[in-house]
């Protein structure tokens, strides 16, 4: 299928994805605010930059987007420049690999939670 949208407009609608305060993250955040819970968001000194971390609790929280991780479910690769996609993708479900990884070896907890699991 061919992309709908010129290369520059392309551009331009990815520019604007946001990586931190999207809708789904904010409305957990002000759940989880709500029920007592205290946090951090996007904690660059931790490694691989959770959106949220509870420090008392040793837990680290991440809210994955279904297309940039990889949902077995949801995630659907743009028509051009497949292997492109492909590979970051991949990337980057490698990378969220090493992070639990890290994590469990720190004896933190690791909660991933799913962009379509929030919106249900």
């Amino acid at each position: 299928m061919i992309d709908m949208f010129t290369k520059e407009k392309r551009s331009e609608i990815m520019s604007k994805i946001r990586s931190k305060d999207s809708k789904i993250e904010v409305a957990f955040r002000k759940a989880l605010w709500k029920e007592g819970f205290r946090y951090r968001k996007n904690v660059k000194s931790y490694f691989g930059k959770p959106d949220l971390v509870l420090k008392k609790y040793k837990t680290v929280i991440f809210i994955d987007s279904c297309f940039w991780h990889g949902c077995k479910k949801h995630c659907k690769l743009p028509a051009t420049n497949k292997k492109f996609w492909k590979e970051k993708i991949e990337r980057n479900r490698q990378r969220d690999k090493e992070v639990n990884k890290h994590y469990k070896k720190i004896g933190w907890n690791i909660i991933r939670i799913w962009e379509h699991d929030l919106k249900q």
